[in-house]
């Protein structure tokens, strides 16, 4: 969704008459788009902002400094407080006026907009799409959910749902450029429901852009389990360019701490839907989000989720120790009774616990013929060349610049922990 929001501000950016800077000395405007997730991601915020002080003041040159994104909207006019390098502050639901913004602020104080505004819609065409292959469009903005530990609903707003129609049509100008692999954003994408379009749900749109002519893959991120209907499995299944991959956030492998996380599922849920989707999409590639160290979670929760990503086995997976968020229910009602020690000794075992399972599931790979959507050029080796398949594994082949937006089938030889590697067996597209 950030990666997205900066393609849609460096459009509008250029249509307000900025070109792209070739060297960050020569820049007349910096715009650092922020995350607050984690508190990792705010704390890259500060070291950056330094940098860019330091080298203005070094060249006796400083540009103006927009901050935008999460940490923007969550923090507002006390980001002034902890760096004079700010010019302009933008909240999520700002962006659209960030070219008016900066503006404002060239000889004038700092400016402040973090305003909830309901419209979040962007002109069509406006992205600066800087893949030639994939293409990110947003179906929903923001989350209702208020999970315990998350801090979403506080910096992107409520959920809104943009029309199908306008999606579509964004679908359509993509497709038209180039762009071959359509990736659907949401905080819960597979809540969507058409405003326009009653008849509409997240099933139902997945068969409209599947019928988009030149459209080849369609992925989406981040659906909830317990959104996931038989009408969604059934495109999964049924629709030629839906990938066979779900990526299925789990956060806990113990149903108490699901129950603390404010998850509404439990762990026996979680796997009968595991089971569901396996059952109905053969060899269906499932990933997954982990939390550890979550406030309460004993020795015995922690176990659980071990025990989880055995009888899962998740083709991969994104790992986080617990850390406060601002405005949430955990960070409020909740000690963080995890020492820090103690996290870093969990998220180590399950990364190795998940390495080894993947592992497993790539050396299971060798021999089968896969097929690949050419997404890159090895930057070591320019006679290999890279890309994923449908259920998003990296495999790396030797192989043709001119192959980059082919489909290839590649008959695997290697499996490591986080690709495969093999030799195209012949061009299918």
């Amino acid at each position: 969704m950030n990666f997205h929001d900066s393609e849609r501000m460096a459009g509008l950016l250029e249509q307000a008459g900025y070109e792209p800077a070739a060297d960050e000395g020569d820049a007349d405007l910096i715009v650092v788009n922020t995350c607050s997730v984690r508190e990792r991601a705010e704390d890259k915020l500060y070291t950056r902002l330094g940098e860019i002080r330091a080298n203005g003041d070094e060249r006796g040159r400083r540009p103006l400094v927009a901050v935008t994104g999460c940490v923007a909207q969550q923090e507002g006019t006390a980001l002034l407080a902890r760096s004079s390098a700010i010019d302009v502050i933008v909240g999520t639901q700002s962006l659209k006026r960030l070219p008016m913004l900066v503006e404002q602020a060239r000889g004038a104080e700092p400016v402040v907009d973090i305003n909830p505004y309901d419209d979040v819609s962007f002109p069509l065409g406006v992205a600066r799409r800087s893949d030639p292959l994939k293409a990110w469009i947003t179906i929903i903005e923001g989350c209702n959910d208020f999970c315990a530990f998350c801090v979403v609903p506080f910096t992107r707003g409520h959920e809104r749902m943009r029309p199908v129609s306008d999606i579509l049509a964004e679908v359509r100008e993509a497709a038209a450029r180039g762009r071959k692999e359509i990736h659907l954003l949401g905080q819960i994408v597979n809540h969507y429901q058409a405003p326009d379009d009653p008849s509409c749900d997240f099933a139902a749109l997945l068969e409209r852009v599947n019928d988009v002519e030149c459209v080849e893959r369609i992925r989406f991120a981040s659906p909830h389990p317990r959104h996931v209907t038989p009408r969604m499995i059934a495109a999964i299944r049924d629709l030629p360019h839906v990938c066979k991959h779900v990526h299925l956030p789990v956060q806990s492998g113990s149903t108490r701490i699901l129950s603390a996380m404010r998850r509404r599922h439990t762990r026996e849920e979680y796997l009968e839907l595991v089971a569901r989707l396996r059952g109905e999409v053969p060899n269906i590639a499932l990933s997954t989000d982990m939390i550890v160290g979550f406030p309460g979670e004993t020795e015995a929760d922690f176990e659980e989720t071990l025990s989880l990503v055995d009888a899962v086995r998740y083709n991969s997976m994104f790992s986080f120790k617990y850390s406060a968020r601002p405005n949430t229910l955990a960070s409020k009602r909740m000690p963080n009774d995890v020492t820090d020690a103690e996290k870093t000794r969990r998220i180590v075992e399950l990364q190795g616990r998940q390495k080894q399972v993947q592992t497993e599931i790539h050396q299971a790979a060798v021999g089968q013929v896969v097929a690949v959507l050419v997404d890159a050029v090895s930057r070591k080796r320019d006679w290999e060349v890279s890309g994923r398949t449908t259920g998003n594994t990296i495999v790396n082949f030797p192989g043709e610049r001119a192959w980059v937006g082919r489909t290839i089938d590649v008959r695997v030889s290697e499996g490591w922990p986080n690709s495969l590697r093999g030799d195209a067996v012949c061009r299918s597209k």
